[in-house]
């Protein structure tokens, strides 16, 4: 094996869009991709989503097999890495397989938070990270009916929103006093609550966990402030934390998640990072940042191609995430500041929402006199020209962004 080799550790989205990147930039023989399930890189949204509305329906590879075969990419499916030697710089896999780089990458991602009140490898109790656990949990939902979700999150509402429609009943118990509060305004929190509770969704906010009781391997109560609620299944939604042990392990800078330049490099000159995992240069404000969504993984992953090969590139986002929560689709641009000034700019609702009751609008949120991240609802060519907007370094001003009746796309240069 050439220890000119390009080794991705971790088989996600950032993974698979670096093989893509590489193989542009005719690099593709080079690389051995790293995946610690036993399935290639797929698309993880619909997990949360369609996933659950067929028994038949199947993870969605980002590319088949045959792709990767015709660009000479190796990829070790199922082979979790055991160790990394960055001074000999070789990576040794859990089947004893040892992998020679001249550059490595980690792309490991995240793992699913834990209540530390709560035992492991209990029988009812779920995470959603991974097409593993998606396929354990709908299986056992087959002989379900009522589903507690603890953590009123991104993943959690839209499996909740999923799981209501085909008749579950669905509680969720979220610790603040509204959903989504780390990452959306009061105003688009509110409806969201409003659309899943006319759903059925039975949502308590300011849930706070007191205890649980068990029997034979399975949570049978949650205790509460106010009462002791009955469960038969129950998922953890409670956000995120970069997996970086072995970055750790050999030393890498690590500060809630691993330390990269603008140019995804780590603490080590032969060594990058990429995606949800990552913690990279942002704004004097908030001097690092790390985000955990589809667009972050697949742009560092095309910065790092770049810097790998010799090519200068510098990550500068203006990230943008979206979900889709029943008949909802939510989608954001920017980051929210901390004490915005906020426009609300009405629409009709697009046709496809009928009778569902979310309507279309856009929120447009700035600190001072500048733009600082746009929430839509059920209106993508809003999102479209806002991020447009936003890419160009554009700031609208209120009044501009108020008048429904002026399209967003004469507001650009």
């Amino acid at each position: 094996m050439s220890s000119n080799s390009i080794v991705i550790v971790g088989g996600g989205h950032s993974g698979a869009q670096l093989c893509a990147s590489l193989a542009e930039l005719g690099q593709a023989c080079r690389i051995h991709l790293v995946c610690e399930e036993p399935v290639l890189p797929y698309q993880r949204p619909p997990l949360s989503k369609a996933f659950f509305k067929k028994e038949g329906e199947t993870v969605q590879s980002i590319r088949a097999q045959a792709w990767y075969d015709q660009h000479g990419i190796q990829v070790h499916l199922g082979d979790a890495v055991k160790s990394i030697d960055s001074d000999k710089q070789v990576v040794h896999l859990a089947s004893g397989e040892t992998l020679p780089y001249a550059q490595l990458v980690l792309a490991t991602g995240t793992r699913a938070r834990q209540l530390p009140s709560l035992p492991t490898n209990l029988d009812n109790v779920y995470t959603l990270r991974t097409a593993h656990d998606a396929t354990q949990l709908r299986s056992a939902l087959q002989g379900v009916e009522r589903v507690t979700f603890i953590g009123g999150g991104f993943i959690g509402l839209e499996l909740a929103a999923t799981l209501q429609s085909l008749g579950k009943h669905v509680t969720v118990l979220e610790s603040q006093g509204r959903l989504l509060s780390r990452a959306v305004s009061e105003e688009l929190s509110s409806h969201v609550l409003d659309v899943h509770q006319k759903a059925g969704v039975d949502i308590r906010l300011n849930s706070q966990i007191k205890g649980f009781a068990f029997e034979s391997h399975r949570v049978t109560h949650i205790e509460l402030a106010d009462e002791t609620l009955a469960v038969e299944c129950v998922l953890m939604g409670i956000g995120a934390e970069p997996e970086d042990a072995l970055a750790r392990q050999i030393g890498l800078a690590c500060e809630q998640g691993i330390v990269v330049d603008s140019q995804m490099k780590t603490s080590n000159p032969c060594i990058w990072a990429i995606g949800d995992c990552t913690r990279f240069p942002w704004i004097q404000e908030m001097p690092t940042l790390r985000l955990e969504s589809v667009q972050n993984a697949n742009d560092q992953a095309r910065v790092a191609a770049q810097s790998i090969t010799g090519h200068e590139a510098r990550y500068q986002p203006v990230p943008w995430f979206w979900s889709e929560q029943g008949g909802m689709r939510l989608q954001m641009v920017g980051l929210m500041p901390a004490k915005p000034h906020s426009v609300r700019r009405s629409l009709p609702p697009p046709a496809e929402t009928t009778g569902n009751p979310s309507v279309g609008f856009s929120l447009f949120h700035y600190q001072g006199e500048q733009l600082q991240c746009v929430e839509t609802v059920n209106a993508p060519m809003e999102h479209m020209m806002a991020r447009k907007i936003m890419e160009q370094g554009l700031s609208p001003t209120p009044a501009m962004v108020a008048d429904a009746a002026t399209p967003l796309k004469n507001m650009l240069n």
